[in-house]
């Protein structure tokens, strides 16, 4: 028998969230709004030094940043609810699907006409770059309990 009150503290009816989920969500937020900047600057700076070329990779490498961001802390966000056999499987899956798609996706972009590779290659650099900046900037602006919250 649960007691009311400790279940009405809960937001998601009793079971307590782990002190990780608003750290990554707000690592998803910044990353996102990141990776959005890089592909405005990117694609403004592509279109200016190369032309339109340039300026579509920028935004497809800030893309590809974006996606493998939110791929990492949706999986995290998704495995926190399970045991911890699962949370492995489900984090290295997520990361072995980033690994295989990154791979496909070099090959499938590698000799396409209309991919300036330079522009593609500084852009994503520069998103993974960012997203391990607001990585450590959100977690050191955290504040996090010493023990764990979760039983």
């Amino acid at each position: 028998m649960t007691n009311p009150d400790v279940t009405a503290s809960f937001p998601n009816g009793g079971r307590a969230v782990p002190s990780s989920v608003p750290v990554l969500k707000r690592t998803l937020a910044y990353g996102f709004a990141f990776a959005a900047a890089i592909a405005v600057v990117g694609g403004v700076v592509g279109l200016l030094v190369a032309g339109p070329t340039a300026a579509w990779s920028a935004v497809i490498g800030a893309a590809m940043a974006g996606v493998f961001l939110g791929i990492t802390a949706l999986s995290i966000l998704i495995a926190v609810r399970y045991d911890i056999v699962a949370f492995f499987a489900i984090v290295l899956g997520a990361w072995l699907l980033k690994f295989v798609a990154f791979i496909v996706a070099a090959i499938a972009l590698r000799d396409q006409p209309w991919i300036n590779p330079t522009a593609l290659f500084l852009s994503l650099i520069a998103g993974v770059i960012s997203s391990l900046v607001v990585d450590v900037v959100v977690v050191m602006k955290t504040r996090m309990p010493y023990v764990s919250d979760v039983k």
